[in-house]
């Protein structure tokens, strides 16, 4: 098993006879595969009560894997990963619909586990499975070639975090979980301080420092860019949710 190593600190889909890209996934569906010059994304949505996405990233010149988010299903799952293996799960927030298929990955796979320090506890009592990398605001997970850098975003848990991917022939690509979506923030149930925080972390980590024309994958639902959220910023918080 290859192990990703960690440091602290639009395209178009270019496979040939693929349809183009659109994130639209549903349970029971076949996923969505986008082609970047030496990343493949697949995006597959699992369990059609919460239709939680999870996200396959392959270096296409080593063959490396890391899985976002081993939501639910398993079975769907592990024959995406296939023979090549699986380097890596990142659970992006502790939340239960986000690791339900954690323990039967790891055991499958032998896969090394990674997340947010805040987040790392909880994970391992409701699932089972050791942590293998608390990661920390700034990390650098290397996947083969590929650097995924790991944005923290306390508010929808206090160990939320973010993978953003900077295609350096194309656009950035950030993985979100259910920090950001297209039309607002990730739901703090009520809790005015855990939302200004999540705002603030979003606005200041995010939109302040990416460009719009990063393409961004949440937790569930479709993809969206930050170029088509960014007007709404004060529109977020002004509403409280």
């Amino acid at each position: 098993m290859r192990v990703p190593s960690i440091t602290s600190m639009t395209s178009t889909d270019t496979a040939a006879g693929r349809p183009p890209y659109t994130g639209e996934v549903a349970p029971g569906g076949a996923p969505d595969v986008r082609e970047l010059p030496g990343l493949t994304i697949t995006k597959v949505a699992v369990d059609p009560k919460m239709s939680n996405n999870a996200y396959l990233l392959r270096c296409t010149a080593t063959g490396s894997q890391v899985l976002v988010d081993a939501a639910a299903e398993p079975e769907r799952l592990l024959p995406l990963i296939g023979e090549n293996g699986l380097d890596a799960v990142v659970t992006t927030h502790q939340h239960w619909d986000h690791h339900r298929a954690l323990a039967d990955v790891v055991r499958a796979t032998g896969a090394a586990t990674f997340v947010g320090a805040a987040d790392a506890d909880a994970v391992t009592e409701q699932t089972g499975v050791p942590v293998s990398r608390r990661l920390q605001h700034g990390d650098v997970l290397h996947v083969g070639k590929l650097d995924l850098g790991v944005i923290a975003l306390a508010g929808h848990t206090p160990g939320s975090v973010a993978l953003v991917y900077d295609d350096r022939s194309g656009t950035p690509h950030l993985w979100t979980g259910d920090s950001l979506f297209p039309g607002g923030v990730g739901s703090t149930f009520g809790d005015a301080d855990a939302f200004a925080m999540l705002v603030d972390e979003v606005e200041n980590k995010v939109f302040g420092t990416l460009p719009d024309s990063t393409w961004f994958y949440p937790g569930h639902g479709n993809d969206s860019t930050l170029g088509a959220e960014r007007p709404h910023l004060a529109e977020w918080r002004a509403r409280g949710w």
